[in-house]
């Protein structure tokens, strides 16, 4: 089989249909948006497809049919009328330095632009030149503009960490952007995309008209790839993946939905994969972390640590109010907005009644990647790659032996430094849950979210290991392995087949440390 042309990193649409590339054809949502409404807004996390659908959007309004050719658009629109489309990028420039980087942002996408509609000396500032153009496009053309701007945040999601920037900079985009409203009479379409919505006293409070479809059920699938679009459209790669691994198809389609499927944009829609790591891992034939490795959320982990979050809190779930899971302000405590605008937690449930949101890791490669990413905050002494120091858990416990692990696991916690977080006891409950839910990359685990549950359980081929933690006052070690037999947390793997073995642990207050340990079988 001769292998197809992924369009891994390409952004133009233009480009992928003229070179043959393979395209998920989404274009009967480009005829949904232009034909219902106007001033659009869509948030999506980063490499899931907005540039591309920003392109799409532009080659259907500057009338190039030829390009539809075969899609669902094709049969749709029958006018296809030209318009003048200005594409604003806030990709290619630097933020973080001061408002230089933003001022050259407004040029690199203005300029272009007055050399073809004319540039008037009363517009010397980027809000006035911006409205200037949409204007005079308008009136020389004889026809209403289009307006795309892609990654809208990204000088705001740039200067997260410096306030004062940050202020300026959203005073300077917010007088932009707001220029979408002023200029309604000249404008056919609008779109936003991006990663967050800044609401309230920031930017979208001037762009109050825009149509938020971020959350809307019947746009939920215009970015991604869908379980249906998956089998439907990589049937070569697929198989190719299967034999590559030693796998079934229907395995390696599982595989694919552990790893890559799972986010959730609104309360009852389908899961849709991310479309970078779905490309990457067909190209490569190989399964692996492609999307978190495209950058690391350096103002997440900031914010995660500013606030003192509970990271046990992401593998019970997160609860939050329909109201509450778009409002993001940078001056906001809470980080939950932004790690589900972001993509690193997903919907998993939804209670109408209520309106409540329950919010968690979308898959395995979210999961492992963030957790990872965060691992440092708690453990700075390992230098070596996370994923390799975990492994050597894993091989104690793969081996059998309970004691080689609980000498590692006390050596390690030793090792932290003594004014990290000030070695409270909050913190070590953050470092077991690290340790024991990256054991997830190796073996099926599960860490307490919930009550009848002992606190972490690791299973691996042939054993099942059930670990309970006592402190050295509360009964320690042998209390601990009483709690195991005494609340049945060994019942759930009885019938697994598996060797069953209960670990009960005492934790030295004092010494901030794995104390003493107790082993026990079935």
């Amino acid at each position: 089989m001769n292998a197809r042309k992924l369009p891994i990193g390409i952004q133009d649409f233009e480009g992928l249909r003229t070179d043959g590339y393979l395209y998920v054809d989404k274009t009967a949502y480009v005829f949904k948006m232009a034909s219902e409404g106007k001033p659009y807004f869509l948030g999506r996390p980063r490499r899931f497809g907005k540039s591309l659908l920003i392109s799409t959007l532009k080659a259907y309004f500057l009338g190039k049919k030829e390009l539809f050719r075969g899609l669902a658009l094709e049969g749709l629109e029958k006018d296809w009328v030209e318009h003048p489309v200005f594409h604003i990028d806030m990709n290619g420039e630097n933020y973080s330095s001061g408002l230089a980087g933003l001022e050259s942002g407004f040029n690199v996408n203005l300029n272009p632009l007055e050399n073809i509609w004319g540039k008037e000396e009363a517009d010397t500032t980027p809000s006035s030149r911006f409205r200037g153009l949409i204007r005079r496009a308008c009136e020389k053309s004889g026809k209403k503009v289009v307006v795309l701007i892609d990654e809208y945040d990204k000088p705001l999601l740039e200067t997260m960490d410096d306030p004062q920037l940050n202020k300026e900079v959203r005073k300077e985009l917010k007088a932009f952007y707001g220029v979408l409203k002023t200029a309604d009479p000249w404008l056919r379409f609008v779109l936003l995309t991006g990663v967050t919505k800044f609401s309230q006293v920031s930017v979208f409070s001037d762009l109050n008209h825009l149509r938020d479809i971020s959350m809307e059920k019947a746009y939920a699938g215009i970015c991604g790839v869908s379980a249906a679009e998956l089998t439907e459209n990589f049937q070569p790669e697929l198989h190719a993946l299967a034999e590559d691994n030693g796998m079934g198809y229907g395995e390696a389609v599982a595989e694919m939905h552990k790893r890559y499927n799972g986010y959730h944009f609104a309360g009852e829609s389908e899961g849709m994969f991310n479309p970078f790591s779905v490309l990457n891992t067909f190209a490569g034939r190989q399964f692996n972390y492609y999307w978190f490795r495209t950058g690391t959320p350096t103002f997440l982990v900031e914010a995660l640590k500013k606030t003192g979050f509970d990271l046990r809190a992401l593998s019970g779930g997160i609860t939050i109010p329909a109201e509450a899971i778009t409002d993001c302000r940078t001056e906001n405590p809470d980080p939950t907005p932004i790690l589900y605008q972001s993509g690193y937690l997903t919907i998993k449930d939804y209670d109408r009644m209520t309106r409540l949101y329950t919010l968690g890791f979308p898959n395995e490669e979210v999961e492992f990647g963030f957790l990872g990413a965060l691992f440092p905050l708690y453990a700075p002494q390992i230098s070596e790659n996370q994923v390799s120091f975990v492994a050597r858990f894993f091989k104690d416990l793969a081996d059998g032996d309970v004691d080689a692990f609980m000498d590692r696991l006390r050596a390690f916690m030793a090792g932290i430094p003594y004014d990290l977080h000030d070695r409270t006891e909050r913190n070590y409950q953050m470092i077991f849950y690290l340790v024991f839910t990256l054991l997830g990359q190796f073996a099926q685990t599960e860490v307490k979210s919930a009550s009848g549950r002992a606190d972490m359980v690791v299973s691996t081929q042939g054993t099942v290991y059930v670990f309970e933690f006592k402190l050295a006052g509360n009964g320690g070690a042998e209390e601990a392995l009483k709690q195991i037999d005494g609340k049945g947390y060994l019942i759930p793997f009885s019938a697994s087949g598996k060797r069953l073995v209960k670990i009960g642990v005492e934790f030295d207050a004092e010494k901030r440390n794995v104390g003493r340990w107790v082993v026990g079988g079935a």
